[in-house]
């Protein structure tokens, strides 16, 4: 049973999950973007390839959206780091910020959170590694949108999502995503023929 001070503490996290939804993705103002995904933008796609991805590779999907959803709520309190100032930066490991974003709200939730996230980090089971997967394969099919949208400077975003992806099928939808156009989906397919009928 949650009390009032447990949903206060719970509210408290939706209400700062929010943020993400104004928070940019900023490694992509170095490629040009001037205006690029918000970072919930980002996990919502990493969420639904995430379910693909693993219903492609026998992993729960359930499972591996809620990893998705969660894995970049930290940056709620330390931001999208670039990865160029992770050199000179160090930042509270991602288990750390999400036990004290939940810490003030009911324990079965704060513990189903902080499980996730650290299985996330982890990135053992299965399902952690589609999950982790779907966040670089959503940011290659964010680059490959981005340079048929005339952003030429993003081969090095798409080589290096690539380079870190492990599961066969995350690499099979990255060449569809290469050899794809974004907007295919726009014109629909013709009907299938049908069978012509038979004459007595």
């Amino acid at each position: 049973m949650t009390d009032d001070h447990d949903a206060d503490g719970a509210m408290s996290f939706i209400f700062e999950a929010g943020v993400l939804k104004r928070a940019a993705r900023t490694g992509w103002w170095f490629a040009g973007v001037k205006q690029p995904e918000s970072i919930a933008d980002h996990s919502f796609r990493t969420a639904l390839i995430g379910l693909m991805l693993a219903a492609m590779e026998g992993a729960d999907p359930a499972r591996v959206s809620m990893l998705c959803v969660l894995h970049d709520t930290q940056e709620t309190r330390i931001t999208d780091i670039p990865h160029i100032a992770k050199r000179y930066l160090t930042a509270a490991p991602n288990t750390t910020v999400t036990a004290d974003q939940v810490a003030a709200g009911p324990p079965a939730v704060a513990d189903l959170i902080t499980a996730a996230v650290a299985e996330y980090e982890a990135g053992e089971t299965p399902e952690a590694i589609v999950a982790r997967d779907a966040d670089k394969l959503e940011c290659l099919v964010q680059a490959v949108e981005y340079r048929h949208q005339g952003i030429d400077n993003v081969q090095r975003w798409i080589d290096s999502s690539r380079a870190a992806l492990k599961t066969t099928s995350a690499h099979r939808l990255a060449d569809a995503a290469l050899n794809g156009q974004p907007l295919a989906w726009l014109t629909p397919a013709p009907p299938p023929e049908q069978p012509s009928a038979s004459r007595h």
